[in-house]
Order: structure tokens, then C-alpha cells, then sequence
């Protein structure tokens, strides 16, 4: 299974592809799709809508996982995020891709063990999970893999579950 993880934000998106292959995983791609500072909002969300249609189209994942807001002190900043998270959501709805979404919290249990894990923690895991020589740069997109790693843990068990309440 291939999957998109996504670090949302406004000023640089995060994003990295895995692949699956029984329990094993691989980085097929990871960057970052950044914005200029004083471009106006519409026109940044309209460049990371297209940069991530873009990836889906080149890439081709079968899934997408994407970081749930967690709203700390400045409101703005999170609202703005939001609307970049927003236009992610609609280009993957729009190529038909299942979505999985996870609070940072369940990110850090899935890849550390410990929903407290620092940083520095997880990023060692993900170069760990993924067997790269270095730890993926820049953190946004280490923390997209991270995502997409937790999509891969917990995809199967939630898929076996939705079964059989069907």
C-alpha cells in the first residue's frame, strides 16, 4: 500500500509517501511545499492545493493520513492551518482517496510507544522504520512520514474492525 502523510500548515506543508509491503516499509518520496510570507492567503492555499494534486497525480498513493489540528496559543495561526488542512482534504476527497487523521498524541504512541515522545525521538524512529542513512529533513516533512507510518500501523486494524461491524 502506498501512503500520503501530510503535516499541514500555510507557510510550508509537509509531505512524505511510504510503501508498504507486508510488514515492511519504504520512503518512496518526502518534501516540503512551501508558500511565500506576504503572498495573500487565497493564493497560498490555491498553490498547496495544486502542489498536493500534483503529488497524488505523480505519486499515485491509495491512502492519505493527515495530522488533526491541536490548537495551542495563537488562534489565527491555527485557523489559518485549518485552511490549509482544509484544501488537502479536498484534493484528496477529489482523487477518491480513503483519509485517515490522527492528533499528534496518537502520532507519537504509534511511532515512539509514549504520546509524550520529543522531536528528536520521533525522528529517529521514522529513519529507523524507513531504514534511511539520515534523518528525513526538513522536519515537516519527517513528521509527514511519521504520519504516514502511523496510517500504516493503524489502517489494517481499523479496516478488520469496520468489517466486522458491517
Amino acid at each position: 500500500m502506498r501512503i500520503l502523510g501530510i503535516d499541514p500548515g500555510y507557510g510550508r506543508t509537509g509531505y512524505g509517501v511510504i510503501e508498504t509491503i507486508g510488514n515492511r516499509m519504504k520512503s518512496v518520496e518526502y518534501g516540503c511545499i512551501e508558500t511565500k510570507p506576504n503572498t495573500p492567503m487565497p493564493d497560498r492555499l490555491f498553490d498547496i492545493y495544486g502542489a498536493v494534486k500534483e503529488v497524488i497525480a505523480r505519486l499515485q498513493p491509495e491512502a492519505l493520513a493527515i495530522e488533526q489540528l491541536f490548537f495551542a496559543k495563537n488562534v489565527t495561526t491555527g485557523l489559518d492551518v485549518a485552511q490549509a488542512r482544509g484544501v488537502v482534504l479536498l484534493a484528496a476527497r477529489e482523487a477518491h482517496l480513503p483519509i485517515g487523521e490522527y492528533t499528534p498524541m496518537q502520532v507519537k504512541q504509534s511511532i515512539v510507544g509514549y504520546g509524550k515522545a520529543d522531536k528528536k525521538q520521533i525522528q529517529e524512529m521514522v529513519r529507523m522504520f524507513l531504514g534511511l542513512a539520515t534523518i528525513p529533513r526538513p522536519d515537516d516533512a519527517a513528521d509527514a512520514l511519521a504520519i504516514a507510518i502511523t496510517h500504516a500501523h493503524t489502517a489494517p486494524f481499523m479496516n478488520r474492525v469496520e468489517r466486522k461491524l458491517k
